[in-house]
């Protein structure tokens, strides 16, 4: 499901600053240079995929990589990698971007409670495995928290904020 709700605060530096928050199965595309897209993350992924040269991006939220049974129910499907995926990318060239310029960000993939099926690392290879396929080239990322962590993503810039959950004093600014 796309996401188009957002709120506009001012940043530090006194520049409006529009937010588009996202939660589960949600996507976001945005080439407005004062538009940052946020969501919060443990075991589930986000894709940031920026075109760097048209200067527009967009991150998606998925809590798993497939369903185990397929659904009928576009809420509930939205929920898997398999479907946001390319519902993200299809979004951004649909709006100008070049898939030959992409370039990637794949976050999240937290083991909160030390989750016995590995979901975070299967949805992380998912992820990474669904871009190389593509020939979307997925930059490096700072490690996730074992708690998860708040993503902060200018898709025009591609500037990232991560912050680990539960360690508010502690950023890494990109």
């Amino acid at each position: 499901m796309r996401y188009d709700i957002c709120s506009r605060q001012w940043d530090d530096a006194g520049r409006p600053v529009r937010h588009i928050s996202l939660a589960q199965g949600q996507f976001a595309v945005s080439d407005d240079p004062d538009a940052v897209i946020t969501t919060v993350l443990g075991s589930c992924v986000a894709a940031c995929l920026r075109d760097p040269v048209r200067g527009i991006g967009g991150m998606n939220h998925f809590v798993l990589p497939d369903s185990p049974t397929p659904s009928a129910d576009t809420a509930e499907s939205a929920r898997y990698g398999a479907v946001l995926m390319p519902q993200l990318l299809d979004a951004l060239l649909a709006q100008g971007a070049r898939s030959s310029r992409l370039e990637a960000l794949v976050l999240g993939g937290a083991s909160p409670s030390g989750s016995y099926y590995n979901v975070g690392q299967r949805n992380l290879a998912f992820a990474r495995a669904f871009l190389a396929e593509r020939g979307v080239k997925v930059l490096k990322t700072p490690e996730v928290s074992p708690a998860g962590c708040r993503i902060e993503f200018w898709p025009a810039s591609g500037r990232l904020k991560q912050t680990p959950v539960g360690h508010a004093d502690r950023r890494s600014d990109g």
